[in-house]
């Protein structure tokens, strides 16, 4: 079993920044591809942004492309979503999700585990 804990959201200013993290209890976390993705009420989980196990290819939406910045470190099985220049439209819930592949997905459907969110808002 896989597990995913989500941290480090909160409450900050538009054109603030904040770090998630996303802790995987899994030894063999290197073989994991990861994704963050968000939702709002009412609307469906979107995604947001992705790495591939090695950390070698990210992908981003176009919507967070420039702001945001994923990464990962394996040596703490723990994957980072840094978010830059918050905007009041980022405010959500943020998951991570993880998938037993090398390569990245867009689709929540794609991930196989997820965790439980951590809530950001930004206050205009």
């Amino acid at each position: 079993q896989v597990q995913l804990v989500e941290s480090g959201g909160g409450l900050v200013q538009a054109g603030g920044s904040l770090r998630l993290s996303c802790a995987v209890s899994r030894r063999t976390f290197s073989s994991y591809a990861v994704g963050w993705f968000r939702q709002t009420p009412g609307k469906e989980r979107e995604f947001a942004a992705a790495i591939s196990w090695s950390g070698g290819s990210t992908y981003y939406a176009d919507s967070v492309k420039g702001r945001f910045a994923i990464s990962r470190d394996n040596a703490k099985n723990t994957v980072y979503l840094q978010m830059n220049s918050l905007k009041p439209e980022d405010t959500a819930v943020y998951y991570c999700a993880a998938r037993p592949s090398a390569s990245w997905g867009r689709r929540t459907e794609d991930y196989a585990y997820w965790g439980q969110g951590t809530l950001v808002t930004v206050s205009s």
